[in-house]
């Protein structure tokens, strides 16, 4: 078996679409059909917009298929002394199909996307862990965030009234 890790590219937007699928399906337990096909509708022109500028998107392919992938969305903000370059990166989407699980590919995954993020000069990476990938996640060096702020957000929509 030959196992390549690499950087996506635009010629694999339908795989990257099936693969998302398939992440979201496992991860959001009641993710609705409707709710499928309009994110399945809105993916392939984010990915072509994005992949390979402020998305880059790790993959370990098996022959031609696509077995896992990583995503690393890059973030410009406004300098300070946390981030003093500006630049941060968030990983999203780990996902190995469940019959390559636990042979490691995750972790060459998101070994491969921290030596670019280096490269790239971004001050930190971090990311949200499932139970299932928190120990991994600390294994490679990733530490807990305790923060003064509090994590909050407000989801918008047209009954909103500010």
């Amino acid at each position: 078996m030959i196992i390549i890790f690499e950087k996506a590219g635009i010629n694999d937007l339908n795989s990257l679409v099936e693969l998302r699928i398939e992440y979201l399906t496992e991860d959001y337990q009641d993710i609705s059909e409707s709710q499928i096909i309009q994110i399945s509708e809105r993916l392939p022109s984010y990915y072509h917009n994005h992949l390979n500028k402020d998305l880059f998107v790790y993959v370990c392919r098996e022959k031609e298929k696509i077995i896992g992938c990583c995503f690393l969305y890059i973030m410009e903000k406004t300098p300070n002394p946390t981030f003093v370059n500006g630049i941060t990166g968030t990983v999203l989407n780990v996902y190995t199909r469940p019959e390559y699980r636990k042979k490691g590919i995750a972790g060459k995954l998101i070994k491969l996307l921290l030596s670019d993020s280096a490269k790239m000069g971004l001050d930190f990476v971090e990311l949200k862990a499932t139970d299932a990938g928190y120990n991994l996640y600390k294994s490679i060096g990733f530490k807990d965030v305790i923060s003064k702020y509090h994590n909050m957000k407000i989801v918008l929509d047209s009954d909103n009234k500010f």
